[in-house]
Protein backbone atom coordinates (compact mmCIF):
# COMPACT_ATOMS: atom_id res chain seq x y z
CA UNK A 1 0.00 0.00 0.00
CA UNK A 2 1.27 3.51 -1.08
CA UNK A 3 2.24 5.31 2.48
CA UNK A 4 1.90 9.27 1.71
CA UNK A 5 1.57 12.53 3.94
CA UNK A 6 -2.10 13.69 4.65
CA UNK A 7 -1.24 16.42 6.82
CA UNK A 8 -3.09 14.83 9.60
CA UNK A 9 -2.49 17.81 12.76
CA UNK A 10 -3.47 16.76 16.02
CA UNK A 11 -4.25 20.44 17.18
CA UNK A 12 -6.35 21.26 13.91
CA UNK A 13 -8.01 17.71 15.39
CA UNK A 14 -8.60 19.07 18.97
CA UNK A 15 -10.05 22.48 17.77
CA UNK A 16 -12.77 20.09 15.98
CA UNK A 17 -13.35 18.27 19.08
CA UNK A 18 -12.53 14.79 17.80
CA UNK A 19 -11.50 14.14 21.08
CA UNK A 20 -14.51 14.30 22.92
CA UNK A 21 -15.89 11.23 23.43
CA UNK A 22 -19.14 9.86 25.44
CA UNK A 23 -19.73 9.83 29.14
CA UNK A 24 -17.90 7.62 31.14
CA UNK A 25 -20.88 5.33 32.24
CA UNK A 26 -21.61 4.78 28.18
CA UNK A 27 -18.37 3.15 26.76
CA UNK A 28 -17.50 -0.08 25.55
CA UNK A 29 -14.40 -1.50 27.65
CA UNK A 30 -12.95 -2.66 24.07
CA UNK A 31 -12.50 0.95 23.56
CA UNK A 32 -9.98 1.20 26.74
CA UNK A 33 -6.99 0.88 24.05
CA UNK A 34 -7.86 4.29 22.35
CA UNK A 35 -8.91 6.38 25.47
CA UNK A 36 -6.04 8.68 27.32
CA UNK A 37 -8.39 10.16 29.72
CA UNK A 38 -11.37 11.12 31.31
CA UNK A 39 -11.96 14.74 31.82
CA UNK A 40 -15.19 15.87 33.56
CA UNK A 41 -17.45 12.76 33.30
CA UNK A 42 -16.34 11.96 29.76
CA UNK A 43 -13.47 10.21 28.02
CA UNK A 44 -10.97 11.84 25.83
CA UNK A 45 -9.74 9.64 22.89
CA UNK A 46 -5.81 9.54 21.91
CA UNK A 47 -5.67 11.62 19.34
CA UNK A 48 -2.55 9.87 17.69
CA UNK A 49 -4.08 6.54 17.61
CA UNK A 50 -7.34 8.62 15.43
CA UNK A 51 -4.24 10.00 13.78
CA UNK A 52 -2.43 6.63 13.05
CA UNK A 53 -5.66 4.96 11.71
CA UNK A 54 -6.91 8.00 9.85
CA UNK A 55 -3.61 7.56 7.76
CA UNK A 56 -4.11 4.07 7.69
CA UNK A 57 -7.55 4.50 6.04
CA UNK A 58 -6.70 7.71 3.91
CA UNK A 59 -3.72 5.07 1.93
CA UNK A 60 -6.44 2.51 1.85
CA UNK A 61 -8.77 4.71 -0.28
CA UNK A 62 -6.02 6.19 -2.32
CA UNK A 63 -4.70 3.11 -3.44
CA UNK A 64 -8.54 1.91 -4.10
CA UNK A 65 -9.49 5.11 -5.91
CA UNK A 66 -6.38 4.81 -7.92
CA UNK A 67 -7.36 1.42 -9.42
CA UNK A 68 -11.27 3.00 -9.71
CA UNK A 69 -12.26 1.10 -7.44
CA UNK A 70 -16.22 2.75 -5.88
CA UNK A 71 -16.81 4.00 -2.82
CA UNK A 72 -20.11 4.65 -0.36
CA UNK A 73 -20.56 6.73 2.51
CA UNK A 74 -23.28 6.14 5.37
CA UNK A 75 -24.31 8.66 7.76
CA UNK A 76 -27.69 9.03 8.47
CA UNK A 77 -27.89 11.00 11.56
CA UNK A 78 -28.84 14.91 11.07
CA UNK A 79 -25.68 16.07 12.24
CA UNK A 80 -24.03 13.97 9.84
CA UNK A 81 -25.99 13.81 6.57
CA UNK A 82 -24.90 17.06 5.29
CA UNK A 83 -21.37 16.55 5.84
CA UNK A 84 -21.93 12.73 3.76
CA UNK A 85 -23.65 14.43 0.90
CA UNK A 86 -21.25 17.01 0.69
CA UNK A 87 -18.01 15.09 0.62
CA UNK A 88 -19.93 12.26 -0.88
CA UNK A 89 -20.60 14.67 -4.18
CA UNK A 90 -17.03 16.49 -3.85
CA UNK A 91 -15.95 13.12 -4.31
CA UNK A 92 -18.31 11.77 -6.66
CA UNK A 93 -18.73 8.75 -4.28
CA UNK A 94 -22.10 6.89 -4.07
CA UNK A 95 -24.21 8.06 -0.26
CA UNK A 96 -26.97 7.22 2.07
CA UNK A 97 -27.46 9.97 4.28
CA UNK A 98 -31.41 9.97 4.91
CA UNK A 99 -32.40 6.53 5.96
CA UNK A 100 -30.75 2.64 5.80
CA UNK A 101 -32.92 0.39 4.21
CA UNK A 102 -32.71 -2.93 5.40
CA UNK A 103 -31.01 -5.27 2.65
CA UNK A 104 -30.13 -2.48 0.76
CA UNK A 105 -26.75 -4.14 -0.29
CA UNK A 106 -27.22 -8.16 0.84
CA UNK A 107 -30.43 -7.92 -1.44
CA UNK A 108 -28.89 -6.08 -4.23
CA UNK A 109 -31.42 -7.13 -6.48
CA UNK A 110 -33.99 -5.65 -4.68
CA UNK A 111 -32.30 -2.61 -4.55
CA UNK A 112 -31.20 -2.79 -8.28
CA UNK A 113 -35.04 -2.78 -9.02
CA UNK A 114 -36.05 0.37 -7.45
CA UNK A 115 -33.22 1.96 -8.93
CA UNK A 116 -34.55 0.91 -12.41
CA UNK A 117 -37.83 2.22 -11.41
CA UNK A 118 -36.46 5.34 -10.07
CA UNK A 119 -34.57 6.22 -13.35
CA UNK A 120 -37.22 5.67 -15.56
CA UNK A 121 -39.25 8.01 -13.14
CA UNK A 122 -36.81 10.51 -13.30
CA UNK A 123 -36.78 10.34 -17.31
CA UNK A 124 -40.91 10.67 -17.61
CA UNK A 125 -40.41 13.55 -15.17
CA UNK A 126 -37.32 15.08 -17.13
CA UNK A 127 -39.54 14.30 -20.28
CA UNK A 128 -43.16 15.96 -19.15
CA UNK A 129 -44.38 13.04 -19.42
CA UNK A 130 -45.64 12.65 -16.11
CA UNK A 131 -47.73 15.77 -16.05
CA UNK A 132 -49.65 14.59 -19.29
CA UNK A 133 -51.22 11.86 -17.00
CA UNK A 134 -54.47 12.12 -15.08
CA UNK A 135 -53.89 14.35 -12.10
CA UNK A 136 -54.56 11.71 -10.10
CA UNK A 137 -52.16 8.90 -11.39
CA UNK A 138 -49.35 11.40 -12.07
CA UNK A 139 -49.67 12.72 -8.34
CA UNK A 140 -48.97 9.24 -7.27
CA UNK A 141 -46.18 8.70 -9.29
CA UNK A 142 -44.31 12.00 -8.32
CA UNK A 143 -45.26 10.67 -4.58
CA UNK A 144 -43.23 8.08 -5.37
CA UNK A 145 -40.60 9.56 -7.22
CA UNK A 146 -40.25 11.62 -4.38
CA UNK A 147 -40.07 8.84 -1.98
CA UNK A 148 -37.18 7.22 -3.89
CA UNK A 149 -35.33 10.66 -4.54
CA UNK A 150 -35.44 10.47 -0.31
CA UNK A 151 -34.07 6.93 0.19
CA UNK A 152 -31.92 6.42 -2.93
CA UNK A 153 -31.12 9.81 -4.27
CA UNK A 154 -27.76 9.34 -3.60
CA UNK A 155 -26.87 5.93 -4.92
CA UNK A 156 -28.50 5.96 -7.94
CA UNK A 157 -25.90 6.18 -10.31
CA UNK A 158 -24.87 2.69 -8.70
CA UNK A 159 -24.74 -0.23 -10.53
CA UNK A 160 -22.79 -2.91 -8.26
CA UNK A 161 -22.02 -3.80 -4.82
CA UNK A 162 -19.75 -0.53 -3.46
CA UNK A 163 -15.96 -1.63 -3.32
CA UNK A 164 -15.32 -0.27 0.06
CA UNK A 165 -18.13 1.42 2.29
CA UNK A 166 -17.53 4.42 4.70
CA UNK A 167 -19.82 4.76 7.66
CA UNK A 168 -20.26 7.58 9.78
CA UNK A 169 -21.23 6.61 13.62
CA UNK A 170 -20.79 2.81 13.71
CA UNK A 171 -23.86 2.62 16.50
CA UNK A 172 -26.40 4.34 14.24
CA UNK A 173 -25.57 2.78 10.60
CA UNK A 174 -25.12 -0.95 12.53
CA UNK A 175 -26.84 -2.56 10.10
CA UNK A 176 -25.22 -1.25 6.89
CA UNK A 177 -22.10 -2.29 9.03
CA UNK A 178 -23.67 -6.02 9.36
CA UNK A 179 -24.42 -5.95 5.62
CA UNK A 180 -20.81 -5.22 4.36
CA UNK A 181 -19.60 -7.91 6.67
CA UNK A 182 -21.26 -10.43 5.98
CA UNK A 183 -20.74 -9.41 1.98
CA UNK A 184 -16.81 -8.89 2.62
CA UNK A 185 -17.47 -5.87 1.86
CA UNK A 186 -14.17 -3.49 3.39
CA UNK A 187 -15.49 -0.90 5.76
CA UNK A 188 -13.85 2.19 7.25
CA UNK A 189 -15.54 2.82 10.54
CA UNK A 190 -16.07 6.31 12.30
CA UNK A 191 -16.01 5.05 16.13
CA UNK A 192 -17.15 6.91 19.06
CA UNK A 193 -16.09 5.64 22.59
CA UNK A 194 -18.94 3.37 23.24
CA UNK A 195 -18.39 1.45 19.80
CA UNK A 196 -16.67 -1.67 19.07
CA UNK A 197 -13.15 -0.89 17.58
CA UNK A 198 -13.55 -4.91 16.34
CA UNK A 199 -15.91 -5.07 13.64
CA UNK A 200 -14.58 -2.71 10.86
CA UNK A 201 -11.59 -3.33 9.04
CA UNK A 202 -10.55 0.39 9.81
CA UNK A 203 -11.84 1.59 13.06
CA UNK A 204 -11.07 5.29 13.40
CA UNK A 205 -11.61 6.48 16.91
CA UNK A 206 -13.05 9.69 16.91
CA UNK A 207 -16.21 12.03 18.25
CA UNK A 208 -19.36 11.03 16.18
CA UNK A 209 -21.83 13.70 17.47
CA UNK A 210 -20.16 16.78 16.49
CA UNK A 211 -20.65 18.34 13.13
CA UNK A 212 -17.19 19.82 12.96
CA UNK A 213 -15.19 16.53 13.64
CA UNK A 214 -17.70 14.45 11.54
CA UNK A 215 -16.69 17.05 8.53
CA UNK A 216 -12.76 16.55 9.45
CA UNK A 217 -12.61 12.81 9.39
CA UNK A 218 -14.26 12.83 5.93
CA UNK A 219 -12.57 15.82 4.00
CA UNK A 220 -9.39 13.91 4.65
CA UNK A 221 -10.81 10.79 3.69
CA UNK A 222 -12.34 12.46 0.56
CA UNK A 223 -9.25 14.70 -0.26
CA UNK A 224 -7.40 11.45 -0.16
CA UNK A 225 -10.09 9.81 -2.33
CA UNK A 226 -9.97 12.86 -5.11
CA UNK A 227 -6.13 12.33 -5.22
CA UNK A 228 -6.39 8.80 -5.95
CA UNK A 229 -8.99 9.33 -8.90
CA UNK A 230 -6.47 11.91 -10.51
CA UNK A 231 -3.80 9.46 -9.89
CA UNK A 232 -6.39 7.04 -12.07
CA UNK A 233 -7.11 9.89 -14.84
CA UNK A 234 -3.78 10.20 -15.08
CA UNK A 235 -2.23 6.81 -15.48
CA UNK A 236 -5.48 4.54 -16.85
Amino acid sequence: MTRRYWNINLEEMMEAGVHFGHGTRKWNPRMAPYISAKRKGIHITNLTKTARFLSEACDLVFDAASRGKQFLIVGTKNKAADSVARAAIRARCHYVNKKWLGGMLTNWSTTETRLHKFRDLRTEQKAGRLNRLPKRDAAMLKRQLSHLQTYLGGIKYMTGLPDIVIIVDQQEEYTALRECITLGIPTICLIDTNCDPDLADISIPANDDAIASIRLILNKLVFAICEGRSSYIRNP
